[in-house]
């Protein structure tokens, strides 16, 4: 399995030589590769089993060191990312000719953002390239938001993981661009949109794409576990699995099922407060995904705030069920 540690120094020669490091972030870990290094990138692509059409996220220490990918930053994004680097937002720019085509898929432009865990902060200031650093986990899986999960995923593919603890976020970021002046939001994540237009005004909010998606982590069915994923409403799913006398497991929002044994069900936030039930969804996945269950049943969040990117990531999760 992978070196766990909290050694600057070893991971950036890790990466100097072109390998891989996993990297820890507020949002998900990372599996972080020379993003100038098209080698590099192409080692993160074969380590997740990715489809080379799905865009990676570049990783920089800086607001100024951007301008070194980047064309130019349009007002609105400029002022975003003042407002919120480093933190969970990601930023697609038009990229310069130093950004390899592969980062990208080909597209025009590049998806940038700052991290701001002090870990992996440090790594990046003492750097001369960006990171790009999609989820560590193997390609459609839940993303890790512990050092276990990387190692447990892609411990024996990658020689280091940078541990930072758990992700405070658990969430990926939000990603945001520019169409015909409009400021956009093409991925829902740990940055509310309330937030985003608290300092730009009323945002546009796309709908995910099924191919070729014009910006990172687009795909229908994501962030999935093995096993069969139901969304709907629990005391009906419960019902009708329980008379099909199928093993389950349930990931709820707050409420506990007395009925059903405690190491089968998952609540996200027994408080009811979305940024916990945030925090803890992927790892609660997992839990499920590991448990003797045939199949995990799920609820939607409250349509607010954070649940409504929680609910986007339940929903690409139950898209193969």
């Amino acid at each position: 399995m992978a070196e766990i540690g909290q050694n600057i120094q070893k991971a950036k020669e890790i990466l100097e030589s072109g390998q891989l490091v996993a990297i820890p972030t507020e949002t998900v870990y990372g599996l972080g590769g020379n993003a100038l290094n098209p080698l590099a990138v192409a080692s993160i692509f074969e380590t997740k089993n990715r489809p080379s059409f799905d865009p990676l996220i570049i990783h920089t220490s800086s607001f100024d060191r951007v301008k070194d990918f980047a064309r130019e930053i349009p007002e609105p994004l400029e002022k975003l990312a003042k407002k919120f680097w480093p933190g969970p937002l990601t930023l697609l720019l038009p990229r310069k000719e130093i950004i390899p085509d592969l980062v990208t898929s080909g597209l025009d432009r590049v998806a940038v953002r700052v991290p701001s865990h002090p870990l992996t902060q440090e790594l990046l200031e003492s750097l001369y390239f960006p990171l790009a650093a999609p989820s560590a986990n193997p390609f459609g899986y839940i993303s890790p938001t512990a050092p276990a999960h990387v190692d447990a995923q892609l411990g024996t593919k990658i020689p280091y993981i940078l541990d930072g603890g758990a992700c405070k976020v658990g969430l990926e970021s939000t990603i945001v661009g520019i169409e015909e002046g409009q400021v956009v939001i093409y991925r829902l994540g740990g940055l509310e949109i309330s937030m985003i237009e608290n300092v730009v005004g009323k945002v546009v909010v796309k709908d995910h794409s099924s191919s070729n998606p014009q910006a990172p982590g687009l795909l229908e069915s994501h962030y999935a576990p093995r096993k069969p994923f139901i969304l709907g409403d629990l005391d009906q799913l419960i019902s009708k699995y329980t008379a099909e006398n199928v093993d389950f497991g349930i990931l709820s929002f707050s409420k506990t099922f007395p009925e059903i044994q405690k190491d089968h069900q998952v609540v996200l936030s027994p408080s009811g407060d979305l940024k916990e039930a945030a925090q803890h969804l992927f790892a609660g996945m997992r839990l499920l995904d590991q448990q003797a269950v045939s199949v995990i049943l799920a609820e939607r969040m409250p349509a607010e705030g954070l649940g409504n990117a929680i609910n986007d990531r339940l929903k690409r999760a139950a898209a193969q069920a």
